[in-house]
Parts: C-alpha cells; structure tokens; sequence
C-alpha cells in the first residue's frame, strides 16, 4: 500500500515537473522571440516621428498634426511602459518555473525502492544512457533558460535606449522646427478677477510648505503648524526666522524649492528689446544654468567654465557686482574639471542663502561658503559626481545646515553640512541611481521632511538625523523634475515613467497617478486645489490636486527648462526663447500677458517686491516698473 502511494505521488512530481518545464521552456522562446522582433521593427516608430515633425515644420499651424505626434508619443509610451512589464514578468515566471521544476526533482530523487523496469540492457548500461540523457537535456534547458535571460535583458536595455532616443528626437525637432512663432500676442494686462479660493491656496501654501522655520518659542506656542524641537532653543542669528524666509528667495524656486513667491506687485509688462520696465541689465562674467537667488538688497550667482569657478554678489537695485570669489585652491579639489555637457555645464546647480553666508556648489565637487562681504568662510570638495551630463542639484538650506542631494552612478548620498564650517552632521546613502533633482523641504504639518525624487525612489529623510521617514518606488529613467508639495500632498514626475501623487500620513500611498503630459526638466507647482505641470515641449497642464483630473491643457510654440512660479494667485512661467507666460492660477486658462525677454533661457525667474529677475543666456536682467 505504502509502495503504491509513493508510485502516485513520484508520478504526480514527474508531471508537475513536465508541466512546469514546459511552461519554463514556452516563455523562453517567447523571450527569444520578442528580441529577435524588437531588432526587426521599431516599436516607437522613430521614422514615423521624423516624417510628422518634416511636416510641422513645413506648416508649424496644423495643429491636427502637432496632435497626431502628441498621439503617438502617448500610444509609444503605452506600448514602452507594456513590454517593461511583459519582459520583467516572462523572467519572474521562468525563475519561478525552474524552482518547481528543481523541488520536484528533489522530492522525485529523494524516494525510495523504486526501481526502473528494464529489458534486453543491462542495468549499467541503462543507468550510463539515463545519466548521458538527463545530462543533456539539463545542459540544453539551462542552456535555453540563460540565452533567454541574457534576451530578457538586452530587450530591456533596447527598448530604454529606443525611447529615450525618440523622446530626444521629438523633443528637439518640435522646439527646433517651430521657432519662427515666438511672437507675442497681447502683451496688455488683462484684469484678474478676484478670486477667494486663489487667496485661500496661496495662504495655506505659505502655511504648509517647507518653511518650519520658527521665530521665537511664543510663536512655536500660539500656532499649532509650527514644529516644536530642542533646537528652538539655538539663537535666532544661527539660521532665518519664517518671516525672513519668505520676505527673501533665497533658494531654487523659491523659499525650500517648492515653486512659490510670496512678494508683491510683481510686474506682468516688459519688453527687453526696446527696454520698456527693462530697470537694468548685467552681462554676468562666466555661464551657468543657475538661477539668481536673493537676499535684502543683494543677488547671487555663480558661473564656470572648464578653468574658472566664481560666485558673483550683486547690488539688486543697480546692478553693480558688489565682488566676486575665485573658487581655487579647495582642498581634495581634482586637477582637471570633469567633463559636462553643453547643456549643463560647470555651474548648472542654483546657489542657496540664509542671509549669513551664500553657498555653491560645481561640477567638480567644490562647495564654498561666502559671507555677504564677499569673504570665503570655508571650502571643500565633496569628490568629483559620477555623472554623465553634469551635477546640476541645486544646495537648500534648513535652519543651520545645508542640504545636499548627491546622487551619481556609484555610492549615491544626501548630508548636510554645517552652515558655519561645512562639517558633515549627517550623510545617508541612497540605493538610487543618478538624479538631476534638487531637495525640497516641506513642513507636512506634524513634521519637516527632506524630500527627494530619483530612478527608482520618492523618499523623504528627518532634516535632523537624516533618517528615512519614507520611500514609493514609482519612478525611473534619468529624473530631473523635483518634488512640489501642498495640503498633504508630494507631486513626482520623469518623462518616460508616471506623474504620481503621493498622500502623505502613517503609510504614505499613492493617490492618483498619470501617464501622459510629462516633464523631463521644469518641475511643477501646486497648490491645495491645483498641480500645474509644463514640459520641454511646450505643453502645460493643469490637474485637480485631489483626483488627477486633467482640467486644462495649452500648447505652447516653444518648450519650457524654467519651472512655473506662483506669485499673487498667478503662475510665471518662461519659455526657452525668453517669452514669459503669465496665466492665472485657476481652473481655467486665462491669459493675463506674454512679454518676452528678448534673450533666450533656460533659468527659472527669482522675485522680490516689485521686481522681477531673470538669468538669460548671456546677461542677468532685473524688470520692474
């Protein structure tokens, strides 16, 4: 009896093993299959791209065409994000299929007094053929199993270099062939109506977003959205107070980097040409993708080449360059600057203030501390960034520290360092891949957070202690846009992959996500109601913040590197060739003006009271009336 139920169960193995096997083997040639076509067709249709754009650029008016590319952009996308999950799919289920057919091998092998009937062979020689068979037919299934991995993984690798190429080739070709229409329209305000909900956005912004900075242990007592933390006890003069925080713009867009101005009276009329509210313009020394920063009367930057570093403080009233500091002789500073792309450079990281010092940060590692005479306060190099276009994530600042997102190839990182000696209080490491992010700092309404967007990572770290607090995996490919934040919410995007929304609380999830009108460099804004989302090729959006809802979409001629400001329930968003689109920040799109620099660039505009400042290719240009 006992024998007849081991035959059953050894029987019931073999087939379970033939079945997993063959399984095994099927999604094998498939993979085989699936490479042999990806090298056979085009599966973004690159050519088919290239003969739309030759089109538009003969008749850059037809919008019907400009939206069949739009189209095809949004079916290649699909069809990318489908063979991802396909090819990662086939090789989990291969694995999977191998490891029933091993334990069902093993339980076979391990039974025992079952011998195999044999005739007109003799044992030996029946056991000798049976061990060359099962030889073979191992050395030939690892065999095929290896080969369709080694497959799996070079269809990977094809179909992110293929669409990478082709997001290039649309990109370039459609804000290159469309030039010629960069003329403004109406360059008269148009009267905003009052708008009690764009107040309402614009005060819980400014009560919600990264700032946490308090003035004084009364203030931390009277309001309930201001942390609470030993380190109130510190003088005031080591870091900013909120009130000095958001009277300045002392960091990439703005106060902690999350796209929002709290000046007034900002100018919506100008024309660089002909100079009209035109207050000024600066020819700045040395290039650099850096946006201007501000503090009181003063304005800061930095420029580079291959040979110079310099840090630039200007007279934001006149002009004048108050000094500049050569960036030299950096301890652990390498002899030669590594190489960058044209369109990142040497300087492409903004510089950050606390109104003590001004920080920098270059494409060789080199961070330097400047008081606002101009005198350097201390120096060092960070090593040299792994980085294949250029480190470009610009410094923030929280109380005393500076915060630095150092993510590269190898031994990714974010620290910060002291504000007064630039002593590491804190590193952590990141198994991340490059990111071309900046730090934005968000008070989410129990605790400030460090938040950061990478290949493949959303994570959020204590500003203290540089614990993680959390991290999503929900994003991939070469990541430049950072985070926004509003009303408990973290907005994350990367052209190729997804815009999420992450609803922050115990257990961090996704809200909502999109797949379509993505950006691979401006980074967007939001507020309670609104996400607002531009891209390199000119298209903005605008979502509801709470459900996804796409509640406008506008194209525009040319495509966008700047990142949208809002300032006074309006949203300022340049374009590549100089042209400023200011729109109202609602529902709706309602136009308010478009005047043009003049001057192309790439930089996003830094506001005071009643003033305007935008880094252009070549000068530095202050606008007010």
């Amino acid at each position: 009896m006992e024998n007849n139920k081991q035959k059953i169960n050894i029987q019931l193995w073999k087939k379970i093993a033939l079945v997993a096997g063959s399984f095994s083997l099927i999604i094998c040639l498939l993979i085989i299959a699936n490479y042999i076509q990806l090298k056979r067709t085009d599966p973004v249709n690159i050519k088919t791209i290239n003969l739309l754009v030759e089109r538009l650029s003969e008749n850059p008016d037809d919008n019907e065409l400009r939206e069949e590319i739009r189209t095809l952009d949004l079916l290649a996308r699909k069809a990318y994000f489908t063979s991802q999950w396909q090819i990662r799919t086939g090789g989990y289920m291969v694995l999977i299929g191998l490891a029933i057919v091993i334990i069902a091998f093993q339980i076979i092998s391990s039974a025992k007094g079952i011998k195999p009937v044999v005739s007109n062979e003799t044992e030996e020689d029946f056991l000798t053929t049976q061990l060359l068979t099962r030889r073979w037919v191992s050395v030939g299934g690892v065999s095929i199993v290896v080969i369709s991995l080694i497959f799996a993984f070079l269809t990977h690798n094809e179909l992110g270099n293929t669409f990478a190429q082709a997001s290039s080739i649309q990109k370039d070709s459609l804000n290159n062939t469309i030039e010629k229409i960069a003329e403004t329209e109406n360059n008269e305000l148009i009267p905003e109506e009052e708008n009690e909900s764009l107040i309402t956005d614009t005060v819980i912004a400014n009560e919600e977003s990264i700032l946490a900075v308090e003035e004084n242990k009364q203030e931390a007592t009277d309001s309930a959205n201001i942390e609470k933390n030993k380190q109130d006890e510190k003088p005031l003069s080591e870091y900013p107070t909120y009130k000095e925080i958001t009277q300045n713009f002392p960091t990439f867009r703005g106060p902690g980097g999350n796209g929002i101005s709290y000046h007034k009276n900002i100018p919506t009329s100008w024309d660089g040409k002909s100079g009209k509210n035109i207050l000024w313009k600066l020819t700045v020394p040395l290039p650099g993708y850096n946006s201007p920063v501000i503090w009181g009367d003063k304005l800061f930057l930095s420029g580079a080449n291959g040979k110079k570093r310099e840090v630039y403080g200007i007279d934001r009233h006149t002009g004048k360059i108050l000094w500049t500091v050569s960036v030299k002789n950096v301890s652990g500073s390498p002899s030669q600057s590594p190489k960058v792309t044209e369109d990142t450079g040497h300087a492409a990281p903004t510089v950050a203030t606390d109104g003590r010092r001004v920080y920098a940060i270059f494409s060789n590692g080199d961070i330097i501390a400047i008081d606002m005479d101009g005198k350097k306060v201390w120096a060092r190099n960070l090593g040299v960034p792994s980085n294949h276009y250029g480190h470009s994530s610009s410094l923030m600042m929280f109380r005393n520290m500076v915060i630095v997102q150092y993510d590269q190839k190898k031994a990714s990182k974010v620290m910060a360092l002291a504000a007064k000696t630039g002593q590491t209080l804190w590193g952590t490491n990141r198994d991340v891949k490059i990111s071309w992010a900046s730090p934005v700092v968000a008070f989410t309404g129990k605790q400030t957070e460090i938040i950061l967007a990478s290949d493949p990572f959303v994570a959020s770290y204590n500003p203290y202690s540089g614990k993680e607090n959390w991290k999503i995996d929900c994003l991939f490919g070469e990541v430049g846009p950072s985070v926004a934040y509003a009303d408990g919410i973290v907005y994350a995007q990367n052209e190729y992959a997804r815009l999420v929304a992450i609803k922050l609380g115990e257990k961090p999830e996704i809200l909502w996500e999109d797949d379509e009108y993505l950006s691979d460099v401006p980074s967007p804004v939001a507020t309670k109601k609104y996400l607002f989302n531009a891209t390199s090729y000119g298209a903005v959006i605008c979502h509801d913040a709470k459900t996804g809802k796409k509640l406008w979409e506008k194209e525009f001629d040319n495509g966008f590197y700047s990142s949208p400001i809002m300032v006074e329930g309006k949203i300022y968003l340049i374009d590549k060739k100089g042209v400023m689109h200011i729109f109202s920040a609602s529902d709706k799109f309602i136009t308010i003006a478009e005047p043009a620099l003049g001057e192309n660039t790439d930089c996003t505009p830094a506001f005071a009271d009643g003033r305007i400042y935008i880094r252009g290719s070549k000068n530095l240009y202050c606008i007010g009336k």
